[in-house]
């Protein structure tokens, strides 16, 4: 596993047996905030708010989650699921505090140092719940609002990509619920669509024409 630049100046991790980053090489942090906070946790008018996350990897999404929880002054819930969780001594040296909030650099270190498979306060605002589980495995309680649709692409691990995990999210999630990924595979729009979500496709972040959004609940403006 190698800690890489990306264009945006943050770092990413690359899996060399996978050929795999976990974040876009065009910019970690620029992909992280326009697929998972512009398109999904932006659009979510509550003020408490439940966060599935499929995928914690470097745990980006949630800290740049909660410091958006912290912004906009809104409560978050924010359930976060990994099965192979990433060693110490390569999340303390990722970047992304000195990138984006230094002042913060003791929160993304708390999300990483946390207990897992319990709920614990990290902020006035965020509630961070880390647990070690096979996707298919969970039971997805729900309710919902966003789910960041975070899962190594379809064809380096087609198992995590399937219409079962589809179905038992959307299940899972609030009528206003909004599910982002980077991806934007036809298969997996149609696995969106058979699941009952309103799908659209939309700009994806740099270095990226589309990416997928689906809705729980039809809004007017979407198209799919």
């Amino acid at each position: 596993m190698e800690i890489q630049l990306t264009s945006d100046g943050s770092q990413t991790l690359y899996l060399p047996e996978m050929d795999e980053h976990y974040h876009s090489v065009n910019g970690a942090i620029q992909e992280s905030v326009h697929v998972y906070l512009e398109a999904g946790f932006r659009q979510i008018s509550a003020t408490t708010i439940q966060v599935l996350e499929l995928g914690f990897g470097t745990g980006l999404n949630a800290f740049l989650t909660a410091l958006e929880a912290e912004t906009q002054g809104k409560q978050v819930h924010y359930t976060s699921l990994e099965k192979y969780p990433l060693p110490d001594d390569f999340t303390g040296r990722l970047n992304y505090p000195s990138a984006v909030s230094p002042s913060h650099s003791s929160l993304f270190t708390a999300i990483h140092d946390c207990n897992w498979e319990i709920p614990v306060r990290l902020s006035d605002y965020f509630t961070l719940h880390k647990i070690k589980t096979d996707f298919s495995d969970y039971k997805y309680p729900g309710p919902y609002d966003v789910v960041y649709y975070d899962a190594f692409a379809p064809d380096k691990q087609p198992g995590v990509w399937s219409q079962e995990l589809f179905n038992r999210i959307y299940a899972s999630m609030n009528d206003h619920g909004i599910l982002t990924t980077y991806c934007a595979k036809g298969n997996i729009r149609r696995m969106m669509l058979q699941a009952g979500f309103s799908v659209e496709r939309i700009p994806g972040p740099p270095g990226k024409r589309q990416m997928l959004r689906a809705w729980k609940k039809i809004p007017p403006t979407v198209h799919s």
